[in-house]
């Protein structure tokens, strides 16, 4: 749909849906006859495009009308979110941005209403122990489960973690709050929901898995017994481009669409949804809305995020040096183009194995394709954001594979070193970088030393492990480093690319 609405917006609201809907799609299925099957904890933008649309979906069809969602916000800053989804009804705009500018908008009605956490707890625990609810599902940011960067063991140790494990006090953080509710649903008889990872995390379900299972050992040793030997984990990959909503998404959709919608969500028409098919208490029948539900995630799951994730890294922090704000800018460039098909092929693609159905080289052009969509004007800014949960996950464990079997790894070492040049917090010409990470404080203050200590940033043992300890991964990491700090983002990555063999 690309028609301008030229009478006045419409408030986008549950009493108004017969008459926007005379101008986008809507919901035709009843929502008073949705009734709860999962808890969503992590409401956000990419949990709307995705999960909530495929329920969207299947409500369509006249099917899974037992599985709308409760969402629940864990942080203080989920209240903007509330407000939003108390004044809707939970009722969103879905805007896809397809390449050559046309627009297709949709109303989804997946979504019954919002609790925040931090405001009634209780009210969040409840949603979870109602025995309608049978899957607890997560998009709570790769930095969200707590564990060490390095040795993927859950933080016992954590200030919010302690104090939620402290007897009769209020839970605060998603552990306290759904292992709460599982004892609760334990005491009552209540067969336990599935705990359902949606993050972009290696081994989501499992990581998960002992996350959860560690805080309920920590809290209660039966209760920890339980969880491990009754709830199941199932592990995902997710994917679809979707930047955050600014003004101008919100004026588009009143403007040309006549709908007055306070958080609407845009995203790229891509979208994929790989799911095991591990479950405690049944499920919807994703497959019937296009999601693959699969034995075995895993070789999907490492294709994501080392192909696309790790491209985004390698992509952001170059690009923000070299003065690009816009990461279709970045990929429309031939430049950077070549080197992310060269990582890909050359770095990150030998660490896959097998990934049935899927044409690895097919895929690869895809994303840059897709990374070019200029109508999503996905930012630089939002790729570069909590950095030290990303390279870790993302891009590192690429880098140790090569490492460990004589490939080739010095396009990984560039992008480390080009999150080292950007965390110093200044770009080429003087000006500020904003470092939004959750370490920032010591990443720019070990960062700020790079000039005259070159291996202080990969020193932190935290983050990196020993690849400080590699003398190979240390000469590539800092040649591009002091290459960055003479010659600059362009002339460093020419140089990259210069050395790519045919």
């Amino acid at each position: 749909m690309t028609s301008s609405s030229t009478a006045s917006a419409v408030a986008l609201s549950p009493q108004n849906l017969a008459a926007i809907g005379a101008r986008v799609p809507v919901p035709t299925y009843d929502r008073s006859a949705v009734t709860p099957g999962i808890v969503h904890l992590g409401v956000g933008g990419f949990h709307r495009a995705h999960q909530a649309m495929y329920l969207d979906r299947l409500m369509e069809q006249g099917r899974a009308l037992d599985w709308g969602i409760r969402g629940v916000g864990v942080l203080p800053h989920d209240a903007r979110m509330k407000e939003v989804m108390d004044r809707q009804g939970g009722l969103y705009t879905l805007v896809l941005k397809h390449p050559d500018g046309t627009r297709e908008p949709r109303v989804i009605g997946s979504i019954l209403d919002f609790t925040l956490a931090p405001e009634d707890p209780e009210a969040a625990i409840e949603a979870m122990a109602d025995e309608r609810i049978r899957i607890v599902s997560l998009t709570v940011t790769e930095g969200g489960y707590n564990v060490d960067a390095v040795t993927g063991e859950f933080l016992l140790d954590n200030p919010d973690v302690a104090a939620d494990l402290v007897g009769g006090a209020a839970a605060r953080t998603s552990f306290g709050l759904v292992t709460e509710a599982l004892r609760r649903r334990r005491d009552r008889g209540l067969a336990p929901f599935t705990i359902m990872s949606c993050d972009n995390i290696q081994g989501n379900g499992h990581v998960a898995r002992k996350v959860f299972t560690a805080f309920a050992w920590a809290r209660d040793r039966e209760l920890g017994a339980w969880v491990e030997q009754n709830v199941r984990f199932p592990s995902s990959m997710v994917d679809r481009i979707t930047p955050v909503t600014t003004d101008d998404d919100r004026a588009e959709v009143r403007e040309r669409f006549g709908v007055d919608d306070a958080w609407p969500v845009v995203c790229e028409p891509f979208t994929q949804w790989v799911l095991e098919d591990d479950f405690t208490d049944g499920r919807p029948p994703y497959e019937d809305a296009g999601v693959q539900v699969v034995a075995d995630v895993e070789p999907y799951e490492l294709m994501k995020l080392r192909l696309l994730n790790a491209s985004h890294q390698a992509l952001c922090y170059f690009g923000h040096l070299a003065g690009y704000r816009l990461v279709h800018e970045v990929v429309q460039d031939p430049l950077f183009a070549r080197f992310l098909l060269a990582y890909m092929e050359r770095e990150g693609t030998p660490t896959l194995p097998p990934v049935p159905g899927i044409d690895l080289d097919a895929y690869r052009r895809e994303l840059i394709s897709r990374f070019s969509n200029g109508e999503v004007r996905d930012t630089v800014a939002r790729l570069c954001n909590e950095s030290s949960d990303r390279i870790p996950k993302w891009l590192l464990p690429v880098v140790r594979h090569q490492l460990a079997h004589g490939g080739e790894f010095f396009r990984g070492a560039a992008v480390v070193a080009s999150w080292a040049r950007y965390a110093e917090g200044v770009d080429e010409q003087g000006d500020p970088i904003e470092v939004s990470d959750r370490l920032a404080e010591r990443l720019v203050a070990t960062a700020q030393r790079n000039r005259t200590e070159p291996t202080a940033f990969i020193a932190d043992r935290g983050l990196f492990g020993d690849l400080v300890d590699d003398e190979r991964f240390v000469a590539e990491y800092t040649a591009t480093l002091d290459s960055l700090h003479r010659k600059g983002a362009r002339a460093t990555l020419e140089e990259l690319v210069a050395r790519d063999t045919p």
